[in-house]
């Protein structure tokens, strides 16, 4: 990437926000645009007025839970790259988060120099994930989350707004849409998710997005 590159940091912690700056300042020495939240709503006002070519994600914000905001913000910044940024270091996180679309999985304990090293290669268009080693009873949450990764940004809008408890009519007038199409979205995410109803489809991504699969709750 030849332009100063424009990252989103989303993390309620502030020394940690200053720290993924400076690990910014040296990774791109000739520049790099950092915009800052603490919250998923404040990261979603800024992804609707400028985009972000890398969001750097973490997983314990107060205002969601789990792999919710990874989802979120993938259905408001189309072309932006996502690392996730978190003290979790489980190999069943990494690869729920890889297989929900995200491009990077960072530890928060993570040494400066393979941090820099992991932010330089998502932005040239690479990946960055630990080693893992992975149980054989998380194959069954990486499908989940494949399938939720499969869904269109709007599919995704519409089924958070299902997770809400909103109406049809509720999402069309969000989206700006019509419930027709918003009955074709979740025909749509029905046959994508493998689900025959509404409250299916909602078990199967609530499923997917756990940070932890062994959680039922």
């Amino acid at each position: 990437m030849t332009r100063q590159p424009r990252v989103l940091i989303v993390d309620d912690h502030p020394l940690f926000r200053d720290a993924l700056g400076s690990a910014l300042n040296t990774a791109f020495p000739d520049g790099a645009k950092a915009l800052h939240a603490e919250t998923l709503e404040g990261a979603s006002d800024i992804l609707d007025n400028e985009p972000a070519d890398l969001i750097m994600l973490d997983l314990g914000l107060p205002d969601t839970h789990g792999f919710d905001g990874l989802t979120k913000l993938q259905s408001l910044s189309h072309d932006g790259r996502f690392v996730i940024v978190s003290a979790t270091e489980t190999d069943a996180a990494v690869m729920t988060a890889r297989s929900l679309g995200a491009h990077g999985y960072v530890p928060k304990s993570l040494p400066l120099k393979e941090l820099c090293g992991a932010l330089v290669t998502v932005l040239d268009g690479g990946t960055w994930f630990p080693a893992m080693d992975l149980p054989t009873d998380h194959e069954e949450t990486s499908k989940l989350a494949g399938r939720v990764a499969s869904l269109t940004p709007a599919q995704r809008r519409v089924l958070m707004g299902l997770s809400n408890g909103l109406l049809n009519k509720q999402i069309a007038y969000e989206m700006t849409i019509s419930i027709a199409t918003v009955k074709a979205h979740m025909t749509a995410i029905f046959r994508k998710l493998g689900a025959n109803n509404r409250t299916q489809a909602l078990l199967i991504y609530k499923s997917a997005l756990r940070l932890d699969p062994s959680d039922g709750s």
